[in-house]
Order: C-alpha cells, then sequence, then structure tokens
C-alpha cells in the first residue's frame, strides 16, 4: 500500500479520518477502488464505509446510468 504525507494548511478544519474518507470515497466514485479497498483505505468496515458514502455525495451504487438502461431492457 502507498504512504502519502500531504501538507494541510492549519486553518483546514479537517481531521485524519474526514481526509481518508475524502480520499477513500472519491477514488472509489472514480472506480479506482472496489468498496472493500476504499474501506480499508478510510479504516472501517465496507458496512460502516457504505453508510458514510452519502454524507460525501457518493452513490454506493458504482455505475454508469447507460447500464441502468440496459439492465431494464433486459429485465
Amino acid at each position: 500500500m502507498k504512504i502519502v504525507t500531504l501538507h494541510i494548511p492549519d486553518n483546514v478544519d479537517v481531521d485524519d479520518h474526514q481526509l481518508a474518507m475524502l480520499v477513500a470515497s472519491r477514488l472509489y466514485e472514480l472506480g479506482k477502488l472496489s468498496l472493500g479497498q476504499a474501506a480499508e483505505v478510510a479504516g472501517l468496515t465496507k458496512r460502516a464505509f457504505a453508510e458514510l458514502l452519502g454524507g460525501y455525495d457518493v452513490s454506493i451504487f458504482n455505475f454508469p446510468a447507460s447500464d441502468l438502461s440496459g439492465d431494464v431492457i433486459n429485465a
């Protein structure tokens, strides 16, 4: 696993947990991490991570809308 060091200005009110959630949720949203991998980055269980995703405006259903149209047609 990569280790990244970030220098965040003191006036930015974000703790380590929030920063890990921001990074993990964005990488999950971009499809760079699976749910399990993102949860691990955030230091949470899959369930806990999934429950918190909405607070970061990220849907747990991480697939393009075009896939949904195909699924409806094939149903």
